[in-house]
């Protein structure tokens, strides 16, 4: 079972259709909405500030995501997190993805339908553009998403939430 634990009086609440993995550990003032899943060895942690994680997302293994003092998180729906990133007090708008091993920092803002290549450093307070590709360390605007990388995006976004599904009615059955 994944642990879930409160910080300062604070218990994070997860919706009924979620899931997360038995080696998640989730704390304080963390809010995550329907089908979404969190996979393994993700760390959430709403200390200092709030976490909000909207409908539909995928945060994959071995992901970590942080609050500062100025800002909270918020992932809004539909979103893909890669494998390792870290997701730091920053905003992350519905449909965008973030490649594996990215790091998004504090105020840093990734619109609608923005794809951060893997790998890739979003400094703080910077502003991907909807429906732009960045790339490197730091990240800078590569060009727009393609139809390759809309492809790409459109089928992992709703084959993890399938799978979370899939996970989740096995953890059920045991």
């Amino acid at each position: 079972m994944a642990h879930i634990l409160p910080y300062g009086g604070v218990t994070p609440k997860i919706d009924g259709t979620a899931f997360v993995a038995e080696t998640a550990v989730i704390t304080g003032d963390v809010e995550i909405g329907a089908q979404s899943g969190i996979w393994y060895g993700c760390v959430m942690r709403g200390d200092v500030n709030s976490i909000r994680i909207g409908e539909g997302v995928n945060i994959q293994d071995g992901t970590v995501v942080h609050v500062s003092q100025p800002f909270g998180t918020v992932i809004e729906d539909r979103v893909s997190i890669g494998h390792m990133a870290l997701i730091h007090a920053c905003t992350l708008e519905e449909d965008c993805f973030i490649g594996m091993k990215a790091c998004v920092m504090d105020g840093a803002v990734v619109e609608k339908g923005a794809l951060v290549a893997a790998g890739s450093l979003v400094t703080p307070g910077k502003r991907v553009g909807a429906g732009q590709m960045w790339a490197g360390s730091p990240a800078k605007y590569l060009r727009d998403v393609n139809d390759k990388d809309l492809e790409m995006m459109n089928y992992v976004q709703p084959n993890y939430v399938k799978l979370a599904g899939e996970y989740k009615k096995t953890e059920s059955e045991v």
